[in-house]
C-alpha cells in the first residue's frame, strides 16, 4: 500500500490538477472567502478619526497592539470591523480544550464522537461571543480615552458610540468565525488558520517596504538588510525541517487465526511530532509579557510607579524579558502537549486492538514509555520554538525590524502553508485513486 501511494504521489502533476474539478472549486472558494476577508479589513468603524488613531499607534509601537495588528492583517491599526479578527474564537477554542482536561462532563462529551464534537463546537461559539463582547467593550472604552497630539480619537464619545462599536466588532468576529468554518468545510485547509495566514502575508509587502525605507534613510545598513532577508529564508527552512520531524514508534500487531487463514502480524508505527503544541506557546508567551507595556502605553506614563518599573525591565531585548519569554514558551509547550496527547489513553487503545510496542509490556509500561519519549521530544520542541522566536525578537528590539519578520509570524505562515499543501496533495491522491478504480472497472467489463 505504501509503495502504491508513493507511486501515485510521484505521478501527480499539473495534468492531474487540471482534471480535479472538485479540488479547483474548493481552491476558488477559499480564494474568494479570503478576498472577502481582506476587503473587510478596510471598512472602518464609524466615529473614529483615522489620522489621530495612526498617530497614537506610532506612539505605542512595540506593545501587544503591534502583535495583534499583525494577526489581524492591519485591521486593528486601521480600526475596522474586523479589528478583533478571529482571536476571540481561538481563545475560546483553547479554553474549551483546556476545560475538557479538567471537566469530566466535557471529557465524556469529547469521547461521544461526532455528536459530542458538535456540542463542543457550539459551546466554543457561545464562548466566542462572550469573549468578543468583553474585548469589544474594552476596546471601545479604550478608544474613547485615547488622545493623540492632534486631539481625541473619537469624535462623539458616549453610549451610542459604545453600543455601535461593540455590536460592529462582535458581528465582525462572528462573521469571520462563520467564514473560517465555511472554508474548512467547502474549501482547502483550516479556515481559521488561513484567515490569520492571509492577514500576515497581506502585510508582508508593506513590512518589506518599511524595512527598505529604513535602509534608504540610513537607519539600517544594506548589509544588514541582506542578512535579515537571508536569515528569514534560513528560519523558514529550519521551521519546515523541524515541523516535519517526528519520532516513529514501531507498533506490532499479533497474528490471529480465523478458520484456516492467518490474519495480522503486520507492524505499523505511531508518529509523535517534535512540536506537538504548534504556535500556541509563542502567542501566549508574547501576550502575557507585552501586557504591561500596553497598559503603560494606554496610561500615557501616568500609571503607578510599579507599572513603570515593570515596563522598564520587560522592554524588548532586556535580559529579564528574554528569560521570562523562554520560560513561558517552555511552560506552554509542556502544558499544551499534555492536553492534546494522553499517553495513558493511547496505551489503552493499543491494548484494546491488540497492538504493542516491541520490548514494552502493554498497559501502564507502554503509557510510561510514551510519556518518556514525548517528554524528550517536547524538550527539543521547546528549544526549537525558543530559538526561532528569540532570534528575530532580538533583531526587533535592537534594529526596529517589523513584527512580520518575527519568529511567530514566520512560524504561522510556514505551518499553515505546509498543512494546506498537504490537504491539496491528499485531494490529488484521492482523485488519482478514483481514476485508477474507474479504469479497473472498465477493464473488468471489457474482459
Amino acid at each position: 500500500m505504501a509503495s502504491a501511494a508513493e507511486q501515485l504521489a510521484a505521478n501527480i502533476n499539473f495534468g492531474a490538477f487540471a482534471k480535479a474539478t472538485e479540488l479547483k472549486k474548493r481552491i476558488w472558494f477559499t480564494l474568494g472567502a479570503l478576498i472577502i476577508y481582506r476587503l473587510g479589513t478596510y471598512i472602518p468603524l464609524p466615529g473614529i478619526d483615522p489620522n489621530i488613531l495612526a498617530d497614537i499607534f506610532r506612539q505605542s509601537s512595540g506593545g501587544i497592539l503591534d502583535m495583534f495588528n499583525m494577526f489581524s492583517g492591519g485591521a486593528l491599526h486601521r480600526m475596522t470591523i474586523f479589528a478583533l479578527n478571529i482571536m476571540p474564537y481561538i481563545s475560546a477554542s483553547i479554553i474549551i480544550q483546556l476545560m475538557t482536561a479538567v471537566s469530566p462532563t466535557l471529557e465524556q462529551m469529547k469521547k461521544e464522537g461526532e455528536s459530542g464534537r458538535k456540542k463542543l463546537n457550539q459551546y466554543t461559539r457561545y464562548l466566542t461571543v462572550v469573549l468578543a463582547t468583553v474585548q469589544a467593550y474594552g476596546m471601545a472604552v479604550g478608544l474613547q480615552g485615547m488622545t493623540g497630539s492632534m486631539g481625541p480619537a473619537v469624535h462623539n464619545p458616549g453610549i451610542y458610540f459604545l453600543a455601535t462599536t461593540v455590536i460592529t466588532l462582535v458581528g465582525g468576529t462572528i462573521f469571520l468565525m462563520w467564514l473560517g468554518e465555511q472554508i474548512t468545510a467547502r474549501g482547502v485547509g483550516n479556515g481559521i488558520s488561513l484567515i490569520i495566514f492571509a492577514g500576515i502575508v497581506a502585510e508582508l509587502p508593506r513590512a518589506l517596504a518599511g524595512t527598505l525605507e529604513l535602509g534608504r534613510t540610513g537607519a539600517l545598513s544594506t548589509f544588514f538588510i541582506i542578512f535579515l532577508l537571508l536569515m528569514a529564508v534560513g528560519v523558514i527552512f529550519f521551521i519546515v525541517f523541524m515541523e516535519r520531524a517526528q519520532r516513529r514508534i514501531i507498533v506490532q500487531y499479533p497474528k490471529r487465526q480465523v478458520g484456516n487463514r492467518m490474519f495480522g502480524g503486520e507492524s505499523s508505527h505511531l508518529p509523535l511530532k517534535l512540536n506537538t503544541s504548534g504556535v500556541i506557546p509563542p502567542i501566549f508567551a508574547s501576550s502575557l509579557l507585552l501586557l504591561p507595556l500596553t497598559l503603560a502605553g494606554f496610561s500615557g506614563g501616568q500609571g503607578p510607579e510599579w507599572l513603570t518599573m515593570v515596563t522598564t525591565y520587560l522592554g524588548h531585548g532586556q535580559p529579564l524579558y528574554i528569560a521570562l519569554y523562554v520560560a513561558l514558551i517552555v511552560f506552554f509547550c509542556f502544558f499544551y502537549t499534555a492536553i492534546v496527547f494522553n499517553p495513558a489513553e493511547t496505551a489503552d487503545n493499543l491494548k484494546k486492538y491488540g497492538g504493542f510496542i516491541p520490548g514494552i509490556r502493554p498497559g501502564k509500561n507502554t503509557a510510561d514509555y510514551l510519556d518518556y519519549v514525548l517528554t524528550r521530544l517536547t524538550v527539543v520542541g521547546a528549544a526549537y520554538l525558543s530559538v526561532v522566536c528569540l532570534l528575530p525578537e532580538i533583531l526587533i528590539s535592537q534594529y526596529a525590524v517589523p513584527f512580520y519578520f518575527g519568529g511567530t509570524s514566520l512560524l504561522i505562515v510556514v505551518t499553515v502553508t505546509m498543512d494546506t499543501v498537504a490537504q491539496i496533495h491528499s485531494h490529488l491522491l484521492a482523485h488519482q485513486y478514483e481514476g485508477l478504480i474507474k479504469k479497473a472497472k472498465l477493464r473488468g467489463r471489457r474482459g
